[in-house]
C-alpha cells in the first residue's frame, strides 16, 4: 500500500468513527400516523396493486401487511417528529461530499395485522452506518434505519430501510482528438438488451419461454392463477403450485408510449402495454405488429416470441391491425 493510499484509508476510518457515533440514536421519536388505518386507503392500495384478496374487504377487513410503511408517511407536509440526530448525520455526510442518495433495499416484519380504526405510532432509530463502500454509482456509506410501528400501543411490525449516501463517480472528460483523416464509417454495434433477473422463484417461467410456452402459476390449494410468479399464493397463502400454459390470446388493458429518455438497445418511440391474458392475469410486454400510435386499450393481441439476440428470446404480443 502506498503512503497516499494508507493516508486515505486512515482518513476514511476516522470519518467512519464519526459516523458510527450516530448509531443507536433516534431518527424519529413518538411519531404519529396522520390517519388511523382506514378502508379507503386500503381500497386504493389494493386497486393500485391489483390485489383482490377478500381479507382486505368487508366488516372484518385487515390492511395488506405490505402497507406497513404507508401508515407512517408524512405526505407533502412531512413529519415534525424527526430527530436532530438524523439531520446532523446527513449534514456530516453532505459536508464530506456524499451529497447524492439512493434507496437500496427495505425489510419488513409483520407481527400482527392492522385493522381499520387502529391508531398508528412509531419510533425510528439509526441502526447502522457502514464503512466507506465503492459502488458503480460512486463511493459512500450505507445508512440503515429501523422503524418500530405500533397499533394502539402494541408492536405491529418493523420496517428496516437502507439508503446509500454517496459522491457520484467522476465521468471521464471527453478529450478532443487530434485531427485525423476521416475514416470510413463502420456499422455501429447495437447495445445488448438488459438480461432478465432469473432466480429460484421464476426460473420455471423462463424455462417455459425457452420452450416457447407462456406458463402461469396456479395454486393447487385454491386454483387461483397468479402472474408474475410468486413463492406463495396471495389468495390463500399456500406454497404449493403447478402451472398452466397460456393460450396466448389477450387484450391491451393499459399502455404507455416511450419517447424519452433514450436507452441503449431500444428505439423510441415504442409501446409498452399491460396485457390482460384470456386466463385473467396481466403481464407487461412490448406490442409488435402495429405502429406505436395505433395501440389502444382493448386492442386484441396474440403471443409471439421475439429473438432479441443469440442468447435471449422474450415473450411479446403482436397487435391486430384490424
Amino acid at each position: 500500500m502506498t503512503a497516499n493510499a494508507a493516508g486515505a484509508a486512515e482518513e476514511a476510518a476516522r470519518f467512519h468513527t464519526l459516523l458510527t457515533a450516530f448509531e443507536g440514536q433516534p431518527a424519529a421519536t413518538a411519531g404519529r400516523g396522520k390517519d388511523v388505518v382506514n378502508q379507503p386507503m386500503i381500497r386504493h392500495w389494493c386497486e393500485a396493486m391489483g390485489d383482490a384478496n377478500p381479507a382486505y374487504t368487508g366488516p372484518d377487513a385487515i390492511a395488506p401487511p405490505t402497507m406497513l410503511q404507508a401508515w407512517t408517511m408524512g405526505g407533502l407536509s412531512g413529519h415534525s417528529d424527526r430527530s436532530s440526530a438524523y439531520d446532523d448525520l446527513f449534514t456530516l455526510l453532505d459536508s464530506a461530499g456524499f451529497t447524492s442518495v439512493v434507496a437500496t433495499d427495505c425489510e419488513q416484519e409483520y407481527l400482527r395485522p392492522l385493522r381499520p380504526g387502529d391508531a398508528i405510532t412509531f419510533d425510528a432509530v439509526i441502526e447502522s452506518v457502514s464503512p466507506r463502500k465503492t459502488t458503480k454509482l460512486g463511493t459512500g456509506h450505507f445508512v440503515t434505519t429501523r422503524m418500530d410501528v405500533h397499533a394502539d400501543g402494541e408492536l405491529a411490525g418493523t420496517h428496516r430501510f437502507r439508503i446509500l449516501k454517496y459522491a457520484p463517480a467522476d465521468r471521464p472528460r471527453e478529450q478532443k482528438p487530434e485531427p485525423q483523416p476521416e475514416p470510413k464509417p463502420e456499422p455501429k454495434a447495437k447495445a445488448q438488451r438488459p438480461r432478465p433477473v432469473i432466480n429460484r422463484d421464476n426460473e420455471g417461467f423462463w424455462a417455459g419461454v425457452r420452450d416457447h410456452k407462456l406458463l402461469i402459476q396456479r395454486c393447487t390449494a385454491c386454483a387461483t392463477l397468479r402472474f408474475p410468479w410468486l413463492p406463495g399464493c396471495n389468495a390463500c397463502a399456500s406454497p404449493d403450485w403447478d402451472t398452466v400454459e397460456a393460450s396466448g390470446e389477450g387484450t391491451v388493458f393499459s399502455y404507455v408510449v416511450m419517447h424519452h429518455p433514450p436507452f441503449p438497445a431500444f428505439d423510441p418511440p415504442y409501446a409498452v402495454a399491460l396485457v390482460e391474458l384470456a386466463e385473467g392475469v396481466r403481464m407487461i410486454s412490448n406490442i409488435t405488429g402495429v405502429p406505436y400510435d395505433k395501440v389502444r386499450i382493448g386492442l386484441p393481441v396474440q403471443l409471439e416470441f421475439l429473438r432479441v439476440d443469440d442468447d435471449l428470446e422474450l415473450p411479446v404480443f403482436r397487435g391486430s391491425a384490424g
